[in-house]
Formats: structure tokens, C-alpha cells, sequence
């Protein structure tokens, strides 16, 4: 009796670390997916900084071009 109560517990302690285990590649799998998530989410966002960046900088371009062109307008009135 002995011996199989030692191989019952045994093999409840084989199917609680299974569990565990198997609880455990589980939320790795989780992460995973999470963290390839959050990859391309940071993607996208660097690739809208940079068209951010390109669009300040047309859009200072203009106003330069804009402020240039009213110091002529004004220049020429007040000669």
C-alpha cells in the first residue's frame, strides 16, 4: 500500500508540474504575441515621427519662404 500511495503522489506531483508547464508556455506564448504586438505598434509610430518630421520641416520651409516674401512686400512700399 505503501508504494502505490508513493506512486500516486508521485504521479500527482508529475501532473501538477505538467500543468505548471504547460501554464507557463502558455503566457510565454502570451508575451510573444504581446510583444510582436507592441513591435509593430512601435513601427508605426516611428514611421508617422519621421513623416511628422518631414512635414514640419515643409511646412517651416513655406513659412520662411511666406515671411520673405512680405519683408519684400514691404520693403518695396516703404521706398
Amino acid at each position: 500500500m505503501d508504494a502505490l500511495d508513493a506512486l500516486d503522489a508521485a504521479m500527482e506531483s508529475r501532473l501538477e508540474n505538467d500543468r505548471k508547464r504547460g501554464t507557463l508556455t502558455e503566457q510565454v506564448h502570451v508575451f510573444n504575441i504581446d510583444r510582436a504586438r507592441l513591435a509593430s505598434e512601435l513601427d508605426g509610430a516611428q514611421a508617422r515621427a519621421r513623416e511628422l518630421e518631414i512635414t514640419n520641416r515643409e511646412a517651416a520651409r513655406r513659412i520662411d519662404e511666406a515671411m520673405s516674401a512680405i519683408r519684400a512686400v514691404i520693403a518695396a512700399n516703404q521706398s
